[in-house]
């Protein structure tokens, strides 16, 4: 109706920083924007079950990823920072969703894509 019924006033920095719900917004979830993701991935089933299992062991993430990975293994599974809908949609709606976690001691979530089985993790949301 009136000019100041549109969403997201560009100059307020108020939405910046953490604290707030998570479903204020009208509904739609106003998670993170962006995250700080590693993940794992393999092309095969039987060899994510094992680097599952050495992250159960409690062998750190990136060490993990540099043995097991098919993608970013020599960066310890980093893919570094990424947009919401820049991600494949299966691997982003796991990945968002995560907790930030330190590779000593992940929080992690499965997907499997086209590209294979990716074991996620998350340091950092934005």
């Amino acid at each position: 109706m009136g000019k100041n019924d549109k969403k997201g006033g560009g100059d307020k920095p108020a939405a910046k920083g953490k604290g707030g719900d998570k479903d204020a917004g009208g509904g739609k979830a106003k998670g993170a924007q962006s995250i700080n993701v590693r993940h794992i991935l393999c092309e095969k089933h039987a060899k994510k079950e094992e680097a599952l299992a050495r992250l159960n062991e409690g062998i750190k993430f990136d060490e993990v990823a540099r043995n097991f990975s098919e993608d970013k293994a020599r960066q310890g599974g980093s893919l570094g920072w990424k947009s919401k809908g820049s991600l494949d949609p299966k691997f982003e709606e796991v990945a968002f969703a995560l907790e930030p976690s330190t590779t000593s001691s992940p929080k992690i979530g499965e997907a499997k894509t086209g590209f294979g089985y990716h074991i996620i993790m998350v340091e950092g949301r934005k």
